[in-house]
Protein backbone atom coordinates (compact mmCIF):
# COMPACT_ATOMS: atom_id res chain seq x y z
CA UNK A 1 0.00 0.00 0.00
CA UNK A 2 1.39 3.40 -0.88
CA UNK A 3 -0.11 6.76 -0.12
CA UNK A 4 -0.68 9.56 -2.61
CA UNK A 5 2.66 11.39 -2.87
CA UNK A 6 3.16 14.36 -0.59
CA UNK A 7 5.29 15.84 -3.37
CA UNK A 8 5.88 14.89 -6.94
CA UNK A 9 9.65 14.96 -6.73
CA UNK A 10 12.60 13.15 -5.27
CA UNK A 11 16.15 13.40 -4.11
CA UNK A 12 18.26 13.10 -7.24
CA UNK A 13 15.75 14.86 -9.44
CA UNK A 14 16.20 13.00 -12.77
CA UNK A 15 14.62 9.75 -13.87
CA UNK A 16 17.92 7.91 -14.48
CA UNK A 17 18.75 8.69 -10.83
CA UNK A 18 15.25 7.84 -9.58
CA UNK A 19 15.35 4.44 -11.30
CA UNK A 20 18.97 3.56 -10.59
CA UNK A 21 19.49 0.03 -9.29
CA UNK A 22 22.62 -1.81 -8.14
CA UNK A 23 22.90 -5.42 -9.30
CA UNK A 24 23.96 -7.40 -6.22
CA UNK A 25 23.59 -10.88 -7.73
CA UNK A 26 21.89 -12.61 -10.65
CA UNK A 27 18.18 -11.62 -10.62
CA UNK A 28 18.79 -9.52 -7.49
CA UNK A 29 18.88 -5.72 -7.40
CA UNK A 30 18.91 -2.97 -4.77
CA UNK A 31 17.55 0.56 -4.89
CA UNK A 32 16.23 3.41 -2.77
CA UNK A 33 12.94 5.29 -3.02
CA UNK A 34 12.01 8.75 -1.83
CA UNK A 35 9.08 9.51 0.45
CA UNK A 36 5.59 10.03 -0.89
CA UNK A 37 3.47 10.52 2.19
CA UNK A 38 5.63 11.18 5.29
CA UNK A 39 7.73 8.14 6.22
CA UNK A 40 6.30 6.08 3.33
CA UNK A 41 8.04 5.36 0.07
CA UNK A 42 6.31 6.69 -3.05
CA UNK A 43 4.68 3.70 -4.71
CA UNK A 44 5.13 5.01 -8.25
CA UNK A 45 8.88 4.85 -7.77
CA UNK A 46 8.73 1.37 -6.19
CA UNK A 47 6.68 0.14 -9.16
CA UNK A 48 9.03 1.82 -11.66
CA UNK A 49 12.12 0.35 -10.00
CA UNK A 50 10.46 -3.09 -9.93
CA UNK A 51 9.83 -2.81 -13.67
CA UNK A 52 13.42 -1.65 -14.18
CA UNK A 53 14.66 -4.75 -12.36
CA UNK A 54 12.46 -7.00 -14.51
CA UNK A 55 13.64 -5.29 -17.68
CA UNK A 56 17.28 -5.77 -16.75
CA UNK A 57 16.74 -9.54 -17.16
CA UNK A 58 15.06 -9.33 -20.59
CA UNK A 59 16.62 -8.99 -24.04
CA UNK A 60 16.69 -5.52 -25.55
CA UNK A 61 14.44 -6.49 -28.48
CA UNK A 62 11.46 -7.21 -26.22
CA UNK A 63 9.47 -4.22 -24.99
CA UNK A 64 7.20 -4.02 -21.96
CA UNK A 65 3.55 -4.38 -22.96
CA UNK A 66 1.87 -4.76 -19.54
CA UNK A 67 2.38 -4.73 -15.79
CA UNK A 68 0.23 -5.61 -12.80
CA UNK A 69 1.27 -4.66 -9.28
CA UNK A 70 0.00 -4.90 -5.71
CA UNK A 71 1.09 -2.57 -2.92
CA UNK A 72 1.33 -4.96 0.03
CA UNK A 73 2.97 -2.91 2.78
CA UNK A 74 4.19 0.69 3.18
CA UNK A 75 7.80 1.09 2.11
CA UNK A 76 10.38 2.81 4.32
CA UNK A 77 12.19 5.60 2.39
CA UNK A 78 15.04 5.44 4.90
CA UNK A 79 16.03 1.88 3.97
CA UNK A 80 17.12 0.22 0.72
CA UNK A 81 14.70 -2.01 -1.18
CA UNK A 82 15.80 -5.37 -2.58
CA UNK A 83 14.17 -6.47 -5.84
CA UNK A 84 14.03 -10.23 -6.42
CA UNK A 85 13.29 -11.16 -10.05
CA UNK A 86 11.75 -14.52 -10.98
CA UNK A 87 12.21 -15.54 -14.62
CA UNK A 88 8.80 -17.11 -15.12
CA UNK A 89 8.95 -17.74 -18.86
CA UNK A 90 10.95 -16.91 -21.97
CA UNK A 91 8.78 -17.84 -24.94
CA UNK A 92 9.25 -17.33 -28.66
CA UNK A 93 7.35 -14.01 -28.61
CA UNK A 94 6.60 -13.21 -24.97
CA UNK A 95 8.63 -13.01 -21.77
CA UNK A 96 7.14 -13.01 -18.26
CA UNK A 97 8.78 -11.82 -15.06
CA UNK A 98 7.68 -11.59 -11.43
CA UNK A 99 9.34 -9.17 -9.04
CA UNK A 100 9.14 -9.00 -5.25
CA UNK A 101 10.23 -5.73 -3.63
CA UNK A 102 11.48 -6.61 -0.15
CA UNK A 103 12.34 -4.65 3.01
CA UNK A 104 13.21 -6.20 6.37
CA UNK A 105 12.50 -9.63 4.91
CA UNK A 106 8.91 -8.74 3.95
CA UNK A 107 7.39 -8.09 0.53
CA UNK A 108 6.17 -4.51 0.19
CA UNK A 109 5.25 -4.67 -3.51
CA UNK A 110 4.62 -7.53 -5.95
CA UNK A 111 4.84 -7.04 -9.72
CA UNK A 112 4.10 -9.18 -12.76
CA UNK A 113 5.37 -7.81 -16.07
CA UNK A 114 5.18 -9.06 -19.64
CA UNK A 115 7.48 -8.22 -22.55
CA UNK A 116 7.12 -9.07 -26.24
CA UNK A 117 8.77 -9.00 -29.64
CA UNK A 118 7.32 -6.30 -31.95
CA UNK A 119 5.01 -7.43 -34.74
CA UNK A 120 2.94 -5.81 -37.47
CA UNK A 121 -0.85 -5.82 -37.13
CA UNK A 122 -3.90 -3.75 -38.07
CA UNK A 123 -4.43 -0.82 -35.68
CA UNK A 124 -7.29 1.20 -34.20
CA UNK A 125 -7.72 3.42 -31.14
CA UNK A 126 -10.16 5.81 -29.50
CA UNK A 127 -9.77 9.50 -30.29
CA UNK A 128 -7.84 11.80 -28.00
CA UNK A 129 -10.02 14.31 -26.09
CA UNK A 130 -9.82 17.90 -27.26
CA UNK A 131 -8.06 19.90 -24.54
CA UNK A 132 -5.94 23.06 -24.30
CA UNK A 133 -2.26 22.58 -25.10
CA UNK A 134 0.11 22.46 -22.10
CA UNK A 135 1.69 25.76 -23.16
CA UNK A 136 -1.71 27.42 -22.64
CA UNK A 137 -2.06 26.23 -19.03
CA UNK A 138 -0.58 27.59 -15.77
CA UNK A 139 2.26 25.85 -13.97
CA UNK A 140 0.84 24.45 -10.67
CA UNK A 141 4.26 24.67 -9.07
CA UNK A 142 3.97 28.47 -9.10
CA UNK A 143 0.84 28.25 -6.93
CA UNK A 144 2.64 25.75 -4.71
CA UNK A 145 5.52 28.19 -4.28
CA UNK A 146 3.05 30.91 -3.29
CA UNK A 147 1.03 28.86 -0.77
CA UNK A 148 3.90 26.74 0.64
CA UNK A 149 7.25 28.39 -0.09
CA UNK A 150 9.14 26.26 2.42
CA UNK A 151 7.83 22.97 1.00
CA UNK A 152 8.46 24.20 -2.53
CA UNK A 153 12.04 25.18 -1.72
CA UNK A 154 12.76 21.73 -0.23
CA UNK A 155 11.26 19.80 -3.14
CA UNK A 156 13.09 18.44 -6.15
CA UNK A 157 9.80 18.20 -8.05
CA UNK A 158 10.57 20.97 -10.52
CA UNK A 159 13.75 19.17 -11.58
CA UNK A 160 11.93 15.84 -11.87
CA UNK A 161 8.70 16.39 -13.78
CA UNK A 162 6.32 18.94 -15.22
CA UNK A 163 2.53 18.98 -14.89
CA UNK A 164 -0.31 21.06 -16.33
CA UNK A 165 -3.90 20.54 -15.14
CA UNK A 166 -6.69 21.15 -17.65
CA UNK A 167 -9.38 23.32 -15.98
CA UNK A 168 -12.91 21.99 -15.67
CA UNK A 169 -15.17 23.45 -18.34
CA UNK A 170 -12.39 23.97 -20.89
CA UNK A 171 -13.74 24.08 -24.47
CA UNK A 172 -13.83 20.68 -26.11
CA UNK A 173 -13.71 18.56 -22.96
CA UNK A 174 -16.00 15.51 -23.07
CA UNK A 175 -19.12 15.86 -20.92
CA UNK A 176 -18.71 14.35 -17.47
CA UNK A 177 -21.01 11.35 -17.03
CA UNK A 178 -23.14 11.34 -13.86
CA UNK A 179 -21.25 9.76 -10.97
CA UNK A 180 -17.96 9.62 -12.90
CA UNK A 181 -15.58 12.51 -12.10
CA UNK A 182 -12.76 13.11 -14.55
CA UNK A 183 -9.56 15.08 -14.80
CA UNK A 184 -7.04 15.74 -17.56
CA UNK A 185 -3.36 16.33 -16.82
CA UNK A 186 -0.38 16.92 -19.10
CA UNK A 187 2.77 15.22 -17.76
CA UNK A 188 6.39 14.82 -18.81
CA UNK A 189 9.87 14.35 -17.40
CA UNK A 190 11.48 17.73 -16.73
CA UNK A 191 14.86 16.78 -18.24
CA UNK A 192 15.58 15.09 -21.59
CA UNK A 193 15.94 11.31 -21.47
CA UNK A 194 18.16 9.16 -23.69
CA UNK A 195 16.42 8.32 -26.96
CA UNK A 196 18.03 4.86 -27.15
CA UNK A 197 16.60 3.55 -23.85
CA UNK A 198 12.89 2.69 -24.33
CA UNK A 199 12.78 0.83 -20.98
CA UNK A 200 13.71 4.06 -19.19
CA UNK A 201 10.81 5.91 -20.86
CA UNK A 202 8.35 3.14 -19.94
CA UNK A 203 9.56 3.08 -16.33
CA UNK A 204 9.41 6.88 -16.13
CA UNK A 205 5.79 6.78 -17.31
CA UNK A 206 5.06 4.10 -14.69
CA UNK A 207 6.30 6.58 -12.05
CA UNK A 208 4.21 9.41 -13.52
CA UNK A 209 1.07 7.28 -13.75
CA UNK A 210 0.86 6.95 -9.95
CA UNK A 211 0.77 10.70 -9.29
CA UNK A 212 -2.89 11.56 -9.94
CA UNK A 213 -5.01 8.42 -10.31
CA UNK A 214 -5.74 8.14 -6.58
CA UNK A 215 -6.86 11.76 -6.40
CA UNK A 216 -9.22 11.15 -9.33
CA UNK A 217 -11.09 8.56 -7.24
CA UNK A 218 -11.73 11.15 -4.50
CA UNK A 219 -12.69 14.21 -6.53
CA UNK A 220 -16.25 13.94 -5.19
CA UNK A 221 -14.81 14.49 -1.68
CA UNK A 222 -11.89 16.92 -2.10
CA UNK A 223 -10.01 18.66 -4.91
CA UNK A 224 -6.75 17.12 -6.17
CA UNK A 225 -3.60 18.23 -4.39
CA UNK A 226 -2.56 21.07 -6.69
CA UNK A 227 -6.09 22.51 -6.61
CA UNK A 228 -6.45 22.56 -2.83
CA UNK A 229 -6.03 25.64 -0.68
CA UNK A 230 -6.38 23.80 2.65
CA UNK A 231 -4.88 20.62 4.18
CA UNK A 232 -6.25 17.32 2.84
CA UNK A 233 -9.21 15.75 4.63
CA UNK A 234 -8.55 12.27 3.31
CA UNK A 235 -5.90 9.58 3.27
CA UNK A 236 -5.45 8.22 -0.24
CA UNK A 237 -3.35 5.14 -0.90
CA UNK A 238 -2.94 3.12 -4.09
CA UNK A 239 -3.78 -0.54 -3.52
CA UNK A 240 -3.05 -2.04 -6.93
CA UNK A 241 -1.94 -0.71 -10.28
CA UNK A 242 -2.00 -2.01 -13.85
CA UNK A 243 -0.68 -0.59 -17.11
CA UNK A 244 -0.69 -1.53 -20.78
CA UNK A 245 1.75 0.03 -23.25
CA UNK A 246 0.31 0.25 -26.76
CA UNK A 247 2.71 2.30 -28.86
CA UNK A 248 6.21 3.83 -28.61
CA UNK A 249 6.48 7.21 -26.87
CA UNK A 250 8.89 9.53 -25.10
CA UNK A 251 8.32 10.31 -21.44
CA UNK A 252 10.24 13.58 -21.79
CA UNK A 253 7.61 14.92 -24.22
CA UNK A 254 4.15 16.09 -23.14
CA UNK A 255 1.62 13.29 -22.67
CA UNK A 256 -2.04 13.88 -21.87
CA UNK A 257 -3.34 11.68 -19.02
CA UNK A 258 -7.14 11.49 -19.44
CA UNK A 259 -8.59 10.04 -16.21
CA UNK A 260 -12.02 9.12 -14.87
CA UNK A 261 -13.39 7.26 -11.86
CA UNK A 262 -16.47 5.08 -12.45
CA UNK A 263 -16.89 3.90 -8.83
CA UNK A 264 -16.16 4.69 -5.18
CA UNK A 265 -17.48 2.45 -2.39
CA UNK A 266 -16.36 0.36 0.60
CA UNK A 267 -13.47 2.73 1.25
CA UNK A 268 -12.07 2.08 -2.24
CA UNK A 269 -12.14 3.99 -5.50
CA UNK A 270 -11.38 2.90 -9.05
CA UNK A 271 -9.66 5.12 -11.61
CA UNK A 272 -9.01 4.51 -15.31
CA UNK A 273 -6.75 6.58 -17.53
CA UNK A 274 -5.25 6.82 -21.00
CA UNK A 275 -2.02 8.50 -22.10
CA UNK A 276 -1.94 10.30 -25.47
CA UNK A 277 1.01 11.97 -27.16
CA UNK A 278 0.83 15.40 -28.82
CA UNK A 279 -0.14 13.81 -32.17
CA UNK A 280 -3.12 12.05 -30.56
CA UNK A 281 -1.69 8.53 -30.48
CA UNK A 282 -2.94 6.40 -27.57
CA UNK A 283 0.37 5.18 -26.11
CA UNK A 284 -0.62 3.61 -22.77
CA UNK A 285 -3.54 2.85 -20.45
CA UNK A 286 -3.62 2.58 -16.65
CA UNK A 287 -6.08 1.33 -14.03
CA UNK A 288 -5.74 1.75 -10.28
CA UNK A 289 -7.77 1.00 -7.18
CA UNK A 290 -7.12 3.33 -4.26
CA UNK A 291 -7.96 3.32 -0.59
CA UNK A 292 -10.03 6.35 0.48
CA UNK A 293 -10.29 7.12 4.20
CA UNK A 294 -11.38 10.21 6.05
CA UNK A 295 -8.81 11.49 8.50
CA UNK A 296 -9.83 11.48 12.19
CA UNK A 297 -11.36 14.68 13.50
CA UNK A 298 -12.63 15.90 10.14
CA UNK A 299 -16.13 15.80 8.71
CA UNK A 300 -16.99 14.61 5.24
CA UNK A 301 -17.27 16.92 2.27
Amino acid sequence: MTEEPAEAGAVGGTFPELLRLDEIDENLFRGRCHAGAPLRAFGGQVAAQSLTAAGRTVGATRAVHSLHGYFVRPGDPGRPIVYQVERVRDGRSYTTRRVSAVQRGEVIFALSASFKEPEKAAERQCAMPTVPAPEELPDPYLAWAEHDPEGYAQSAAVRTLQMRFVPDGSPGLPAEAPGMPQQFVWLRAAAPLPADDPLLHVCALTYLSDLTLASTTAMHLQPPRFRRTEPPRLTLASLDHAMWFHRPFRADEWLLFAQRSPSSSDGRGLAIGEFYDREGALVASAVQEALIRERPGRTGG
